[in-house]
């Protein structure tokens, strides 16, 4: 069923709405975790840890659990530490991080069909490119920000904000597609369109609770909702 019609610019986060990164992160987690001589975790662990960028996914680990307040880190050891993290992961970025089911022949698509494709992730910008490179979406996608492209970050709206600005395009005319409530505060606090994808990493939480303009469990599913 048509939802969306007359867009022209779709802003996709990364991981977990179109990679699955986790093994890698929990490889590079649990390296970095065994310099420092701590408690490494199962993959299925650290997997629910992940989605509000490096620094909250180290202090998880470090802690041990998906909830996490300040007092419970050491500065100190929380820099080393993901500093060490970043430099695994740079060594790991794309070892077995893989691309959702139907992402590639979705995406192409759409381009095909006139949508303007872009990216925006909170993972740091340095790893955004390889990444694509590897998993062959570079030549799919028009534009993409890093976490620390900005000053702000998803949910702060500032990235959608730039990149429409970027790309000469009214917001009302782009829809923010993530697995994670920092993409849907983020596309409401423009405002524009959402869309939730049940998928990825969103720590549990039920992502109708804010109010996107559209829910998919299937990347793939996002095809009907647009028509030219």
């Amino acid at each position: 069923m048509e939802i969306f019609s007359n867009k022209k610019l779709l802003i996709f986060d990364l991981d977990g709405t179109l990679i699955d990164s986790a093994p890698d992160l929990a490889l590079s987690i649990n390296l970095m975790l065994q310099d420092l001589k701590k408690t490494t975790y199962p993959e299925d662990r650290i997997r629910k840890w992940v989605g509000n960028g490096s620094a909250m996914l180290v202090k998880r680990s470090l802690v041990g659990k998906g909830a996490v307040a300040d007092y419970e880190v050491d500065i100190t050891l929380f820099e080393r530490a993901h500093k060490t993290f970043l430099e695994h992961y740079q060594r790991n970025l794309a070892q077995k991080t893989c691309l959702y089911p139907h992402v590639l022949e979705t995406l192409k698509r759409l381009q095909k069909q006139g949508y303007r494709l872009t990216i925006i992730t909170n993972k740091p910008i340095k790893f955004v490119k390889p990444i694509l490179d590897k998993l062959m979406l570079s030549s799919l996608i028009e534009y993409y920000l890093g976490g620390d492209s900005l000053l702000e970050k998803k949910p702060h709206p500032l990235p959608l904000l730039h990149l429409c600005k970027t790309l000469k395009i009214d917001p009302n005319d782009a829809v923010m597609i993530g697995d994670s409530r920092n993409d849907l505060l983020a596309g409401s606090a423009v405002p524009m369109s959402t869309i939730a994808v049940t998928y990825g990493y969103n720590q549990g939480e039920n992502l109708l609770d804010y109010n996107p303009t559209a829910t998919i469990d299937n990347f793939a599913d996002i095809l009907p909702l647009f028509n030219r």
